[in-house]
């Protein structure tokens, strides 16, 4: 699988993106906390990391990653692509390139299974979401061989 940088054009192919992941994977989620992260995602949040995408036969962006400081702020996946092994060549990307820690939603178990299934374990807990929100975190490292 190709992966390549976006461009801050793309942003908005992302979000799209972002918004059917959530959808698929954030049952927790209710609509207004939806509505209030979309323009913070948009307008802050890609801008804060570095990101790469995987893109169809057709050019259309199905998955993306987004990293800091070595660690995996973000990766999602097109509803229609999840099981392919998008979110697995993003990630392998992203810890070939230095990621060592990644953060999951307690409420995401999904999420916190393919992280484990990855190599990452569960080192910490937090109450609250980075903004205050209570949608616990479960903080995860890359255990070393």
């Amino acid at each position: 699988m190709h992966i390549e940088s976006v461009k801050k054009s793309e942003y908005p192919e992302l979000l799209v993106v972002w918004e059917a992941s959530v959808r698929a994977t954030h049952h927790f989620l209710e609509e207004a906390d939806i509505d209030a992260l979309r323009p913070l995602i948009l307008e802050q949040y890609f801008d804060a990391v570095e990101l790469h995408c995987v893109r169809d036969g057709d050019g259309t962006i199905i998955g993306f990653s987004g990293t800091a400081n070595n660690n995996l702020e973000m990766l999602f996946v097109s509803p229609a692509h999840r099981g392919q092994g998008v979110g697995t060549a993003l990630c392998g990307h992203a810890i070939r390139h230095g990621v060592t820690r990644v953060d999951v939603n307690e409420q995401n178990p999904q999420a916190l299974g393919f992280y484990e299934h990855l190599g990452f374990e569960v080192v910490a807990r937090s109450p609250q979401d980075q903004q205050g929100r209570p949608f616990p975190l479960l903080h995860l490292t890359l255990r070393r061989p």
